[in-house]
């Protein structure tokens, strides 16, 4: 098996709210929308992101009234904090302020207007975390 991209489908209640969301403060483009979905993609390293509408008859029965809920979707980048001051000027509420963890974590976290979490992660230098953690 050779995997060529990866993409994370999302069910939502309002595919165009998410769209704009992605599209205006975090770079993604439209590859192909219709009425209840959208194929957004960036040009780097970035997952894909499918939104669904929830009730759609494209998804199996038993999968149609889901909610993307108990999902991070997690954006591994440099510059976290430069990300953070843009996106709370670009009035994108900062649902979990920057932090660093004692692995080396650096992160912070937005939703998307359906309740998407979106994290941003930053990772210290290897070299500068010690073994245990400290």
């Amino acid at each position: 098996m050779q995997i060529t991209a990866t993409t994370v489908s999302l069910t939502v209640d309002d595919v165009t709210a998410s769209q704009d969301f992605f599209t205006t403060h975090l770079a993604y483009q439209v590859q192909a929308a219709a009425d209840g979905f959208a194929s957004l993609t960036r040009q780097d390293a970035a997952a894909d992101i499918v939104l669904l509408r929830r009730g759609t008859e494209v998804l199996p029965a038993d999968q149609r009234d889901r909610h993307a809920s108990g999902l991070i979707l997690a954006l591994t980048l440099t510059g976290i904090e430069a990300e953070e001051r843009r996106l709370r000027a670009e009035g994108v509420e900062i649902t979990m302020p920057l932090r660093e963890e004692p692995w080396g974590e650096r992160l912070f976290q937005v939703e998307d207007p359906n309740g998407v979490v979106v994290q941003f992660v930053e990772w210290a230098d290897a070299a500068a975390v010690e073994p245990d953690g400290s």
